[in-house]
């Protein structure tokens, strides 16, 4: 295994009665270290959530490869899913669950250690800051709260890989702050972390590497330096619409 994420020649195929086969990932490939933040930068539609959900095994490609911590997505979706933690607007919680349920259902479920999940949920209530409503169910719960145990659900189970697909959408500037330097927090812990964003400022903020991707395809892919001197721009609203737009 080279890498903790890799992704090869990626397809993902729909077939839509109005449009016909719709080519929603269209050979995408990339790689993503360790203690690396990658980026998925693209307008809504671009590809980004499939390529995310075909990576946690929510969908199966069509052609092409996948592989977290060296399990094939197709070959061993267990052992891919221990892996990751995922996180997306449309993660649902369980409304009439306790915070601290939550977490031990998701720990459960994932494989961490049964004599350490008490010890694992304590420490994730006291580091978000959920103390006060750890028993409170989590239909209770005003939506930075929600969102708060929407990640410490994520990472539960320690994943080596944590995917955030357009994590901060409904979020306002303070809990979206909070989740940023979480985020980094993780990184330094040596997470691999790929991060789906269309907020040019969130992926200037945080990405280590930058991956454009536009109809499915990924257009460049390099660190923020490398794409300016690519380019001779400086604004990453400036290069994406430099990749991105069509030609006149």
């Amino acid at each position: 295994m080279t890498h903790p994420v890799e992704v090869t020649d990626l397809v993902k195929i729909y077939y839509d009665e109005g449009r016909g086969e719709v080519r929603a990932v269209d050979g995408v490939s990339f790689s993503v270290a360790r203690g690396e933040i990658f980026g998925l930068l693209g307008p809504n539609g671009a590809g980004k959530t499939t390529t995310l959900r075909t990576l946690a095994t929510v969908l199966t490609p069509t052609s092409g490869r996948a592989a977290v911590m060296g399990h094939d997505v197709v070959q061993a979706p267990t052992a891919v899913r221990r892996s990751i933690g995922y996180l997306s607007t449309s993660t649902a919680l369980y409304p009439r669950l306790s915070a601290r349920e939550t977490l031990e259902f998701f720990a459960r479920i994932n494989g961490y250690p049964q004599e350490r999940i008490a010890a694992r949920v304590d420490g994730l209530i006291e580091r978000f800051g959920l103390d006060s409503y750890a028993r409170a169910r989590v239909e209770k719960l005003s939506t930075g709260m929600k969102q708060k145990v929407s990640i410490a659900r994520a990472i539960v189970h320690d994943p080596p890989v944590l995917v955030f697909d357009e994590p901060t959408v409904g979020l306002d500037v303070i809990n979206a702050h909070e989740l940023q330097q979480l985020i980094r927090a993780l990184r330094e812990e040596g997470k691999t972390i790929l991060f789906s964003t269309h907020i040019m400022s969130e992926a200037e903020k945080l990405c280590d590497r930058i991956g454009i991707i536009q109809g499915g395809r990924i257009l460049a892919c390099d660190t923020l330096q490398a794409l300016r001197a690519a380019t001779g721009l400086h604004y990453l609203e400036d290069i994406f619409l430099h990749y991105a737009r069509p030609a006149a």
